[in-house]
């Protein structure tokens, strides 16, 4: 640690008056943050926020552990900017043993100050991918592939690494264990752990990638881990694809519960939440619009299900097409960024299921015929209590009620109410199989 003594000499008086003051050391620790995740926009702003924060203690380093299958350009590009840019080393550290820092992951690895991996790991297959995982036409293929390339020169040679072998793992999709990376001088170190990776790099000079060079001295400094902060942690859960996927799927089943069920308020209320949140997920990633168009029409599906009797046709239909659209809502590079199939079928199937039969039974309640209130009493049968000429009484539903009949109908008939004015009831005799008016005498 590293301090200043400052003597000023002032006049006070007829003497001397000697003021000392110490300058405030730098800090001595190191700043250190995980990356277990693809890489993606909160990915990007988590490590720009700890580089201003290294950055703002004059941390001694900061410590990135990676295991990452890769992920999106973007982000891959505005980390390496913010890595190259960082007025404090940056050193990068491939672990836990089994892990791996692909494809994005061997882009970032190379950008560091200091590179190394834990016994066991391997990093590289960094060849470009199209977004969706297409095969790009040959003209695009060499246009992505010369720019990816360009990039892993540019950094490689900044940080005199072996700049042929990387541009191999871009364009030929070369992956390396930690011992090749090491002999082929594409990394720096190979440690087993924070303590032996600091205690070889003791006292070593870094080139940083201005020029400027740097003697590091970690051995036995603090590590002090700098975590996400929860806006992060939740948002960084949201851009699991699969989730997006069953918040969507979870918000529209609500939404729909809440259509059929007015005032129900809860089923709404978590409905918007989640389509809400699955909305903001999905702007960060590679969205096909086109998929939402396929889960809307999975939708539309389960509803004709309900009007039109399919035996399971149309829902059959509903939930192919809601499964195609949850595999094809994310449009990214790498496997791990997409939905899964096996998710994709656990929610579609469920969902079409329900739908369907919440869907069956709102439409059957509709066409039943209504047997409460005033209307419940249309086409019901009753005794006629005197004379209906065409005034009377009729006994009907427990109840005595006023009626009128267009034809006179002799006391104790049977008569089936056809229209309901106000507190009088429109009734007409009930006709035996022979013609002849029902009667209560026999």
């Amino acid at each position: 640690m590293k301090m200043s003594l400052l003597v000023r000499v002032a006049r006070y008086g007829s003497g001397l008056l000697v003021l000392m003051a110490l300058s405030m050391p730098s800090s001595a620790e190191v700043l250190k943050i995980v990356i277990n995740d693809t890489i993606h926009p909160i990915t990007d702003e988590y490590i720009g926020r700890a580089l201003a924060q290294a950055q703002a203690q004059k941390a001694q380093a900061l410590l990135i552990e990676i295991n990452t299958p890769g992920g999106l350009a973007d982000s891959t590009r505005d980390i390496i900017e913010k890595i190259l840019a960082s007025p404090v080393p940056v050193v990068i550290y491939v672990t836990p043993s089994g892990s791996r820092a692909a494809s994005a992951g061997f882009f970032i690895l190379e950008a560091a100050d200091v590179a190394a991996m834990a016994p066991g790991t391997n990093t590289g297959a960094a060849h470009p991918v199209m977004i969706g995982g297409g095969k790009m036409d040959d003209v695009m293929k060499e246009k992505v592939e010369n720019d990816s390339a360009a990039l892993m020169r540019s950094v490689t040679s900044k940080r005199n690494r072996n700049v042929d072998v990387a541009e191999s793992a871009v364009r030929q999709s070369k992956s390396f264990t930690d011992q090749e990376a090491l002999s082929q001088h594409l990394i720096d170190y190979v440690a087993s752990s924070d303590d032996d990776l600091f205690r070889q790099m003791e006292g070593k000079v870094v080139k940083r990638f201005d020029g400027q060079s740097v003697t590091l001295n970690l051995m036995g400094q603090a590590i002090r881990p700098f975590e996400m902060t929860l806006k992060q942690r939740i948002l960084g859960y949201l851009m699991d694809p699969n989730v997006a996927f069953i918040l969507l799927a979870i918000g529209a089943l609500a939404l729909y519960a809440e259509f059929n069920h007015p005032g129900a308020v809860v089923p709404g209320t978590v409905g918007v939440v989640f389509i809400l949140l699955a909305a903001f997920a999905l702007n960060l990633l590679p969205t096909r619009f086109a998929a939402l168009a396929l889960i809307v029409g999975a939708f539309a599906l389960f509803a004709a299900e309900a009007k039109f009797v399919t035996h399971g046709v149309l829902t059959t239909g509903g939930i192919v097409l809601l499964t195609l659209g949850g595999l094809l809502l994310v449009d990214a590079p790498i496997p791990e960024m997409r939905v899964h199939f096996v998710t994709a079928l656990a929610v579609s199937i469920p969902l079409g299921i329900i739908t369907a039969f919440l869907m069956t039974l709102a439409v059957r309640a509709h066409r039943n015929k209504v047997v409460t209130g005033v209307q419940g009493l249309i086409g019901e049968v009753g005794t006629a209590q005197g004379l209906l000429a065409p005034l009377g009484k009729v006994f009907v539903h427990g109840e005595i009620w006023d009626a009128v009949s267009s034809s006179p109908i002799p006391a104790g008939s049977k008569v089936v109410v056809q229209k309901v004015e106000g507190l009088q009831l429109e009734v007409a005799a009930v006709n035996t199989p022979d013609g002849k008016v029902a009667t209560g005498v026999s």
